[in-house]
């Protein structure tokens, strides 16, 4: 019975093994596409990843490069011949790098026609956009009337806004060139008074009030 058992066993054990081969023929390829789909997948990605980071370094030496120049017009052409296509936030960046030399070259109209623009895209994100508007208006302040100031930085003065206390600033100087002082003293008090507010800002909103007539709230 014995040598019976053992006999059957190894029968069973052979067509076991015929089985499986036979199933290695007939499906095997399928485990070895799936093996080389894993393999070539990973290296897939990590030739993307790295052709990304090469890229992003490029740029960012690109972008390091245009402003360590002190001259602005050489530093706005070297921003120029940056290529943003296909990152709408990086354009914006740039777009508010290349303003930021256009001001400071005296062209106050390349300037506002650059955050202008900026402001008003819809692909940039509305950090940039916000803070393109807001650029805007600190940068043509003399220019614009004090309602058009007002006007355009109301919306970025809202509860919870990211520039929100700078655009309040923005009100006040606007309200102290139409003469209305109490609103300015609003204005200022409101940022002199938030904890949020930096050492600076607090510091020209005091200046102001003091100025102004004024006493900080908690003097």
């Amino acid at each position: 019975m014995a040598n019976q058992d053992s006999f059957i066993d190894e029968v069973t054990e052979d067509l076991r093994r015929d089985r499986l081969f036979a199933l290695m023929r007939r499906y095997g390829w399928i485990a070895i596409l799936a093996v080389l789909l894993i393999v070539g997948g990973a290296a897939w990605n990590e030739w993307r990843k790295a052709t990304a980071q090469a890229e992003a370094e490029r740029l960012g030496d690109a972008i390091i490069a245009a402003l360590e120049t002190e001259d602005p017009a050489a530093r706005r052409a070297a921003l120029e011949v940056v290529d943003t296509s296909g990152r709408p936030d990086l354009a914006a960046l740039v777009g508010l790098l290349t303003a930021g030399a256009d001001i400071e070259g005296g062209d106050l109209a390349a300037t506002l026609s650059t955050l202008d623009a900026l402001a008003a895209s819809p692909e940039a994100s509305p950090l940039l956009r916000d803070l393109a508007a807001l650029k805007a208006v600190m940068a043509g302040g003399p220019t614009m009337s004090p309602d058009e100031r007002i006007t355009r930085v109301q919306g970025l003065a809202l509860p919870g806004a990211p520039y929100r206390l700078l655009a309040l600033e923005q009100i006040a100087l606007a309200e102290i060139d139409r003469g209305n002082v109490e609103a300015a003293l609003d204005r200022l008090n409101e940022i002199s008074a938030d904890s949020t507010a930096s050492q600076g800002l607090r510091n020209r909103a005091t200046q102001l009030i003091v100025v102004l007539g004024g006493a900080p709230d908690g003097a």
